[in-house]
């Protein structure tokens, strides 16, 4: 008998193949039959029809920071919500294990880096985590069975440091006996299921004591070893962040990524592909890395998103300005000395200076500030601005846009909401897009889910670019936008009978309505341990999402089941050669 039987759905099943009606029926959390409407004789425990509605395998979400956030939400929301049915985590280079069983303190570092680097909660990784584990098989082991979602996780490099070098990991180098030690902490981590190797370079990653993180201090003889351990074990991957992924990498950074790639025998993918038309020469040279790596026998993979993905703004907290070369200092000042600062007209010409030069790279964007809108406000003086565009705001006072946003932030003591308007949200950057998503190291994904709560909400990105296919730009037909989504990523990371629909496979099943899919907007929310805040997004025209068979969504709700599986390298993967 099978367990669940949707009849009459339009079948979008991964591949790219056109989209055929097909009733489909699961029986013990895979895809028993797919059959012509009305010749399925197998009775069924319950069944729905889907007349109308499009069923495509479950998203995967290539680059999510669910590390912590599993343990107080198994459903991983909102991704879930919007049909993500896999998640990959412990990106980045951080992860919340193994830690050192002697040294309690390594947690709380941990935390904090987690809260500085990722924006997360610090309330929230206390209160919500248990914390109960030290190597990574017993993190692995913590999330097994508790989970609505597939969930793998690769290592953290700093993780790495941190254990074997407590904290001489922030700014020393190993000895030989400790190098020996991290790599065989690395080969017991993929022992019990890591998927391999994170790490970071990037300048823009800090901890919580805002030192370089411990990875930063590594070199590439570090990074080379680790990853030939990582090509010692089946169905592994190697992901980096070094400084260019921002803007575009130096010719050490491809030196360094071609290496590893080429040592590990496996694909390396990295996060984001920035593609705007104002800048035509970030594309070819971001892309110059992969065709280097096929020639030496390796693959690297960029991660793009196929959305704009807005990000709010601070002058109070930690967000992307203080990125900005020279801002840092100055947004890390007392709020009193913050804003006297902000408001000397010297200041204000030589931050601005900074942001629009060379060295700012992709945070040059951040810097048209006559085209951010002011978001929430918290004082009588900026009463009624909110929704308002600096730039009309900035001519009614006669003031320069930056200045006008200096003194609406001070009227509330710096606790302004800003969002930035995209300056890449022209034609001709779509078109751009559109072309640059077809290339074979190309893949769709980044939203960096489960970080940055309060400032972005990348995981919508699935509804609404199946939505934008199906009824906006229609730049790419739907099934080829589910295969993007679905079987790209799960044959990239090697996920073993998942990301399509074909009998056999796993019932990773979203059933969505193609008249109404889309996200709405992002909205503050105060749901995280704590009551600390983070953006959600509703999933609109999501009817069902299902993980190995069993609905977990129900026309945006979750349904409390945690049929979810913490994917393990070997048995939930294979090795994806790169020759």
């Amino acid at each position: 008998m099978l367990d669940h039987l949707i009849r009459g759905a339009t079948v979008v099943d991964g591949t790219g193949a056109p989209a055929r009606v097909a009733d489909v029926g699961i029986r013990g959390g895979r895809i028993a039959v797919i059959a012509a409407p009305g010749s399925v004789e197998e009775p069924a425990r319950t069944a729905e029809n889907a007349e109308g509605f499009v069923l495509a395998p479950g998203f995967v979400d290539p680059h999510t920071h669910y590390d912590a956030q599993l343990f107080w939400d198994p459903y991983a929301t909102p991704s879930l919500n919007h049909g993500v049915t896999t998640v990959a985590g412990g990106n980045c280079g951080f992860t919340l294990a193994p830690l050192h069983p002697d040294r309690p303190e390594d947690a709380d570092y941990t935390r904090r880096m987690m809260s500085k680097v990722e924006g997360m909660s610090l309330v929230a990784l206390e209160e919500g985590a248990p914390w109960n584990w030290h190597s990574f098989g017993e993190y692995l082991d913590a999330l097994e069975g508790r989970i609505a979602v597939n969930a793998g996780f690769m290592v953290g490099h700093c993780a790495l440091r941190r254990h074997v070098m407590g904290e001489a990991a922030v700014g020393g180098q190993p000895t030989e006996p400790q190098m020996a030690r991290m790599v065989q902490l690395l080969h017991d981590a993929m022992d019990a299921g890591a998927w391999g190797l994170s790490t970071t370079q990037s300048s823009t990653h800090s901890d919580g004591d805002g030192q370089p993180v411990a990875s930063r201090h590594a070199t590439p003889a570090e990074l080379i070893a680790l990853s030939r351990a990582v090509g010692e074990h089946e169905g592994t991957q190697l992901e980096a962040i070094v400084a260019g992924c921002l803007d575009q990498f130096t010719d050490d950074e491809i030196d360094l990524l071609v290496d590893m790639t080429t040592a590990a025998g496996r694909p390396l993918n990295w996060n984001v592909l920035t593609i705007d038309a104002a800048v035509p020469e970030r594309v070819p040279r971001q892309l110059a890395a992969s065709e280097r790596a096929r020639q030496a026998g390796g693959r690297i993979v960029a991660l793009t998103m196929p959305i704009l993905t807005p990000m709010n703004m601070s002058l109070g907290t930690f967000c992307a300005l203080n990125l900005i070369p020279g801002w840092g200092d100055i947004l890390a000042l007392p709020v009193s000395s913050r804003i006297e600062k902000l408001r000397d007209p010297d200041v204000r010409k030589e931050m601005l200076r900074r942001a629009d030069s060379k060295e700012a790279g992709v945070f040059r964007r951040l810097a048209n500030f006559e085209r951010y809108v002011i978001g929430d406000t918290y004082s009588d003086a900026n009463e009624g601005l909110s929704g308002r565009v600096v730039r009309d705001i900035a001519a009614e006072r006669g003031q320069d846009p930056f200045h006008c946003l200096v003194e609406i932030c001070a009227a509330d003591q710096l606790r302004t909401v800003l969002w930035p308007m995209p300056a890449d949200n022209d034609p001709a950057s779509w078109e751009l897009r559109q072309r640059t998503w077809q290339h074979e190291d190309v893949l769709l994904g980044g939203s960096d889910a489960g970080a940055h709560l309060d400032r972005m909400c990348g995981a919508p990105y699935t509804t609404r670019f199946i939505g934008d296919c199906l009824r906006g730009r229609k730049l790419i037909p739907l099934e080829q936008a589910v295969k993007m989504l679905t079987d790209d990523p799960a044959q990239l990371f090697g996920l073993r009978e998942r990301g399509r629909i074909a009998e056999g496979f796993h019932a990773d099943l979203v059933l969505f309505d193609p008249e109404r899919i889309a996200a709405g907007p992002a909205t503050l929310v105060h749901d995280l341990p704590g009551d600390s805040p983070r953006l959600d997004s509703k999933a609109i025209g999501v009817v069902s999402v299902r993980v190995n068979g069993v609905e977990v969504i129900r026309d945006d709700q979750v349904t409390g089941a945690v049929p979810g599986t913490v994917l393990r390298s070997g048995r939930d993967t294979r090795t994806v050669a790169t020759k």
